[in-house]
């Protein structure tokens, strides 16, 4: 590590790249965080791409001049399929991206129907289909964009009540019977769903593995680094929307071992 080395950038659009953190935390415990939730853009569905890309290039590029991190782990689907080439262009630090886990749930799948559970900004992307094309031609992948499910694992994460059955309603069409054979993987293409992966469960109509892409992404994260991160093992985590996070945010913070705000 390097005398001036700096933290590691976490960014997400809210709070459910915090499953990302807790990846990270459990394959590099020492690593200090910087973690960014852009809330006051939340949720990335909503915008018109164009502006979108504009917005969360301009926004890394100030934080990667204040913060000057080690690397950037962009831990959200949307933003990574939309503007990890432009930033990868511009700056010169390691990002680690956060895409579908196509090509895996490809290799593992028993029956040869999966589903990807994303976005409807993730589902349209061309990146999204070029992974299919790529690494999962001989399967049957089912695109699910459901629009409400960040916004409820948000909700989830912050402590209040959630529609269980606006969730059976998205995750739905996720399970699909074809020639007999039945979906038997789901991609969480999302980084807030695995927060909501034990009520997904209990409420599949039958049994799924759900592939959570964090643990490869703190893989990868590591494998990047190669010692250059600052190591005090804590960390911080800010709004840009510059508001207070309330007590049972600061509590799921506080368990990723992330203080708000300064200090």
């Amino acid at each position: 590590m390097t005398a001036d080395a700096g933290p590691v950038l976490v960014f997400d659009s809210g709070i459910g790249g915090l499953s990302v953190v807790r990846a990270i935390r459990a394959e590099l415990p020492s690593a200090s965080l910087l973690y960014v939730a852009d809330d006051a853009a939340f949720p990335y569905g909503d915008w018109e791409e164009g502006a979108l890309k504009a917005h969360i290039v301009e926004l890394m590029g100030r934080l990667i001049a204040d913060v000057r991190p080690a690397a950037v782990v962009i831990a959200c689907n949307t933003a990574s399929t939309l503007v990890l080439p432009a930033l990868r262009e511009r700056f010169d630090i390691p990002f680690v991206a956060t895409v579908p886990a196509i090509k895996p749930a490809a290799a593992e799948t028993e029956t040869g129907v999966i589903a990807v559970l994303a976005t409807p900004g993730t589902m349209r992307r061309d990146y999204t289909r070029e992974l299919i094309r790529r690494f999962a031609s001989l399967v049957h992948v089912r695109l699910v964009g459901a629009p409400d499910l960040a916004r409820l694992a948000e909700r989830h994460l912050r402590g209040e009540a959630i529609d269980r059955a606006l969730i059976a309603e998205q995750i739905a069409p996720c399970f699909a019977e074809i020639e007999g054979r039945r979906t038997d993987i789901v991609v969480l293409a999302c980084t807030h769903y695995p927060f909501l992966q034990e009520v997904f469960a209990e409420l599949a109509p039958w049994p799924v593995s759900f592939i959570d892409p964090a643990p490869a992404i703190a893989r990868r994260l590591a494998s990047v680094l190669e010692g250059r991160a600052a190591t005090s093992g804590g960390g911080r985590a800010f709004l840009t929307s510059g508001g207070e996070p309330g007590d049972a945010l600061e509590r799921l913070f506080s368990g990723h071992g992330l203080s708000f705000g300064e200090g």
